[in-house]
């Protein structure tokens, strides 16, 4: 009993490690879902990329890249995303 109670009180604070790939998958996997959720067909997330230059405080830019295509998602918050297909 005490032994699950230790771990139910230090679980939570257990830093947990994730790699830069996996990261980076799950940014593509949200950029994805968030511009599919407007009609844009994007068959398999590949990767997502963070623009800093087009990026502002409230505002920021992802070059999302599909195996279909790839895209400029600018995501701002409580709004649509503004989506360009880029070549």
């Amino acid at each position: 009993m005490r032994i699950s109670f230790r771990l139910a009180i230090l679980l939570p604070f257990t830093p947990v490690l994730v790699s830069p790939t996996s990261a980076q998958a799950t940014a593509a996997d949200i950029v994805a879902a968030h511009i599919r959720s407007q009609g844009y067909p994007c068959d398999s997330a590949q990767a997502a990329k963070r623009d800093p230059r087009a990026s502002k405080p409230d505002e920021q830019v992802w070059l999302l890249t599909c195996t279909n295509a790839r895209y400029r998602v600018r995501l701002v918050p409580d709004m649509a995303a503004a989506v360009e297909q880029i070549h």
